[in-house]
This record gives C-alpha cells, sequence and structure tokens, in this order.
C-alpha cells in the first residue's frame, strides 16, 4: 500500500497520522499552523474529517439527536457538528499549505459530496471512520476512485468488518485499523487483543487510537501495527477533542517512541556489543606454575577477561601439566599444555 508515495506495511516503519478532528477550534489560520506542527513534530500525515453539519447530520430537536454520555453528554448532534466541521472550502488551502511543509494530508469522507470536493484536490487517500463503516455504499463509492482507503473498526463486529472490506472488493488497497470509539478510551479498553486478531485476517493492520497518552500506541507498534493515527492539538487549545489528543511535545515523543520500538523488532546484527566479546571469561593462570607442574583448581581458574582457553575446556585441562613456567595473569593458550 503506498500513499503518496509512501509505503505502508510491516518492512517499513508505521504510518504516523496526527488526526486533526476539531482541534482546528472553526479556524482557518489553526487548521494551517496544525499542518506545519504536524510536520516538525514528525508525522508522516496529517488528516482532516471532510463534513459539514448538513452532510453528516440533520438539525432536529429529536430525543435521539441528543448525546446520552460520555465526553459530549447533552450535546445535540446537528450543533456539536456545527461547532466542529471542517468547512470544504478550506481544503484547498490546507492542500497547498501540506504541499509545502512537506507533509501528507487526507481526509475522512462522510458521503458522496465529500469524496468528489476532495477528488477534485487530488486527494491521496480516504478514511472511512468508524461510526461509517456500515455505510457500504459510501464505501464501493469511495473505492471507485481507485485511492487507498483505510477502514476504521470501531464498535464493528468481525462480521461487520469483513462486510466492509468486501464492499471494497479488491478496487484498491486497504489498511484495517483497530478502534474502540469511546472518547477516551481507558487503557484497559484499549482491546489490542482485537488488534493481534485483526492482523490474522488482514494484511494491513494499524490502530486509531483514543486513549489519554501515547503507551498505546507504542504497544501497538510492538504488536505489529503498521499504522498509527493518533489525535492532535495545539498545545494550549482546549476543545471538544482535546483530552484524548497530544501536543506537538508529546507527539513528536510519540513519533521517536514508535520508530525506535519498529527499528528494535527488526532482525539485523547486533554491533554495539561486539567490542564487549573481548571481556568475556576465559582461563588464566592465577598462580606462579613450573613446567611439569599440574595445572589444578588453585592455578588455574575461569575469570574476565578473554584471551584463554573457553572456560568448558576447565575439566579436560585439570590435572595435565605445564610445558613450560608460566608467570600469575597469564591467558591459558594449549601451547601452554604439555601434550605428553
Amino acid at each position: 500500500m503506498r500513499i503518496a508515495g509512501r509505503s505502508i506495511g510491516s518492512e517499513q516503519s508505521p504510518y504516523i497520522v496526527a488526526e486533526v478532528s476539531a482541534n482546528h477550534g472553526g479556524q482557518l489560520a489553526q487548521a494551517l499552523e496544525m499542518i506545519e506542527l504536524a510536520a516538525q513534530a514528525g508525522a508522516d500525515a496529517i488528516k482532516f474529517q471532510a463534513y459539514e453539519a448538513g452532510t453528516i447530520s440533520i438539525a432536529s430537536a429529536r430525543p435521539e439527536m441528543t448525546i446520552r454520555e460520555g465526553l459530549w453528554k447533552g450535546q445535540n448532534l446537528y450543533a456539536l457538528y456545527r461547532m466542529t466541521q471542517t468547512p470544504f472550502k478550506w481544503f484547498p488551502e490546507l492542500a497547498a499549505k501540506a504541499e509545502a511543509v512537506g507533509v501528507t494530508w487526507f481526509a475522512s469522507v462522510f458521503d458522496k459530496t465529500s469524496v468528489d470536493m476532495l477528488m477534485k484536490l487530488d486527494c491521496p487517500a480516504f478514511k472511512i471512520a468508524s461510526f461509517e463503516l456500515i455505510d457500504l455504499p459510501l464505501i464501493d463509492y469511495v473505492a471507485q476512485t481507485g485511492r487507498p482507503i483505510i477502514l476504521s473498526t470501531g464498535m464493528a463486529t468481525l462480521e461487520e468488518i469483513t462486510e466492509a472490506y468486501s464492499a471494497v472488493d479488491g478496487r484498491t488497497q486497504t489498511c484495517i485499523l483497530h478502534c474502540v470509539s469511546g472518547y477516551p478510551t481507558p487503557a484497559a479498553e484499549a482491546r489490542l487483543d482485537r488488534l493481534c486478531e485483526l492482523k490474522d485476517y488482514y494484511v494491513r493492520v494499524g490502530i486509531s487510537d483514543h486513549t489519554v497518552g501515547a503507551e498505546i500506541p507504542v504497544a501497538a507498534t510492538a504488536l505489529g501495527a503498521v499504522m498509527i493515527e493518533k489525535h492532535f492539538k495545539p498545545q494550549w487549545f482546549r476543545g471538544p477533542d482535546t483530552k484524548f489528543s497530544l501536543a506537538p511535545v508529546q507527539f513528536k515523543a510519540m513519533v521517536g517512541q514508535v520508530r525506535a520500538i519498529w527499528s528494535a523488532l527488526q532482525p539485523k546484527t547486533s554491533t554495539v556489543e561486539e567490542p564487549m566479546r573481548a571481556f568475556r571469561r576465559s582461563l588464566w593462570v592465577v598462580d606462579e606454575v613450573e613446567a611439569g607442574e599440574a595445572f589444578s583448581a588453585a592455578n588455574v581458574r575461569s575469570i574476565r577477561p578473554g584471551g584463554g582457553l573457553l572456560p568448558k575446556e576447565l575439566p579436560a585441562v585439570l590435572g595435565k601439566t605445564a610445558a613450560r613456567d608460566i608467570h600469575k595473569g597469564t591467558p591459558l593458550t594449549s601451547d601452554l599444555i604439555s601434550l605428553a
């Protein structure tokens, strides 16, 4: 799988996505600044959510439209989306800014209008959010573009994930993101076991994380996640999603930890310990020994450093005799042992 020329898979370090969500605070200038901050923090990509309130819901006072629990308890859906939307008219500037600072951009899509709008801007990939995973006609429409698709799996059963993946129907490359749709998600409910389970079924599996902190994305890296998506915010900003978002310094630290963990998992020959080999144990003469004198536990020992015979040779050496006089502090080598 490739997004804007960057390969994504187990042979590369995880693809790290800074999720803006509502953290632009309704300000284009803040959204543009976040692109630069994401690039400086080491993100491979910055992701927006391409919806306006009228494309994701409708204005209604029905009780079903009110969030009853969690971080946004009491909020009307349409009002919340009006507050958090990323206006479509911003995207040309967002795309230009991302290109200028050298970071890839893409977006989650929620209906055909967002897909069509983004295609005009040559969006390199599309994300299907967890709540839209069951919208198979939307997935079909996105798959027709031929652009890479990222499927987020919060709340989904394995059957629903299979249906969503099947809706792509092999028309483009797909990455599955393990996700828990809790805002924030307690670390104890991060379900990293599900990430491992998904790896049994799909080639590319990553994580979209809503926990507080960076521990879960780092752990997911150790479990083989090929993509890490984490909410990203300006240091000072407070908004609907900031409780489970990382500020630039924290995000940069997470990037470093993810890269380090991935590198540590790669098979390679270690060179850093090579100089230490000289200090491994070997057999040394630890007392003065005359020619013809028998070697014993009193005059030969296994000590550091190397230079002498391997310690495993000690039983065979004991009882044999010295080929010549040997001074204390001499590594015991085979030429010092009499063959007679």
